[in-house]
């Protein structure tokens, strides 16, 4: 198997009802992405979904443009990927890492 094929595969797992065009681009991305090239493809796969909805269906890149910073941005739009990632059919979530960090202190 091939690295598209091993990412395409990871992608249909972790998002099995993901549409065609948000899986192509997903994959694209996955192996396009210069940060990703040393990364398994299970986790090229999970980092370019979550990347990909935040940028494109979350209000990310404008709280950014409005002066907040990654990790504020992050916690104000975490639950609109969950959301879109249990739409999409997949086990897995984001965490809020504010909540990981009370956790772990």
């Amino acid at each position: 198997m091939n690295r598209r094929e091993a990412i395409e595969s990871a992608v249909r797992i972790l998002a099995p009802r993901i549409p065609r065009h948000e899986f192509e681009a997903v994959t694209d991305h996955a192996l396009g992405s210069r940060g990703l090239h040393g990364a398994s493809p299970e986790a090229a796969a999970w980092l370019s979904l979550v990347a990909y909805i935040r940028h494109t269906f979350t209000d990310y890149d404008s709280l950014l443009d409005e002066g907040y910073d990654v990790d504020s941005a992050r916690f104000f739009v975490f639950e609109d990927i969950n959301s879109i990632l249990e739409g999409w059919g997949s086990p897995r979530r984001v965490e809020n890492e504010a909540d990981e960090a009370g956790q772990n202190s």
